[in-house]
């Protein structure tokens, strides 16, 4: 940013004819500003008359103020949706397909099972070795995200889900998959 500044200012421009607006994103959920943020929105865009710091969280939170920087001043809260089923000019949905598929692979259940059996210390003897169905996993696979997530957190919280008091508690293991 700090170059594109300088490339700006050394062609003549003033802010306000380049920067009023601040989009940029955030790692995690958070969308809200930083301290760094604010002291980077007042220093680069305090010039402008009218300014507008956007954040967006890779969750998908948002967050929007426009500051007012003439008159007595104000910082007023914009309300914001990204709509992102819309392509924008520089987006390359096929480029993005074509890396995605060569990089994302779906994970195996079967192996995650027996690291899971490996974990508990289960052998091809004890009764809870296999427990988990082929159908009751391909049941799973079909839910929603955040259905499966549900059914498996509520699981791992029930106290009563195993018998052996020493497999209580552990049915969270189930939820870190």
């Amino acid at each position: 940013m700090a170059d594109f500044f300088d490339g700006q200012v050394d062609a003549g421009r003033r802010p306000e004819q380049f920067a009023r607006i601040w989009l940029h994103s955030h790692p995690g959920e958070c969308a809200s500003p930083s301290s760094v943020d604010e002291e980077t929105f007042a220093r680069a865009f305090g010039g402008c008359q009218w300014a507008l710091m956007f954040i967006v969280g890779q969750t998908g939170k948002t967050t929007a103020r426009l500051r007012f920087n003439v008159g007595p001043g104000a910082h007023v809260a914009v309300p914001v949706e990204v709509d992102y089923s819309r392509a924008f000019g520089p987006s390359d949905l096929e480029a993005w397909e074509a890396e995605y598929q060569a990089n994302i692979h779906p994970e195996i259940w079967s192996s995650g099972l027996a690291q899971l059996e490996h974990r508990w210390g289960l052998t091809d003897e004890d009764p809870g070795r296999g427990l988990l169905s082929p159908d009751l996993l391909e049941g799973l696979r079909e839910m929603e995200p955040a259905e499966r997530q549900l059914i498996l957190a509520e699981l791992a919280a029930d106290p009563d889900f195993s018998d052996n008091e020493s497999q209580r508690g552990q049915t969270g293991v189930i939820y870190e998959f």
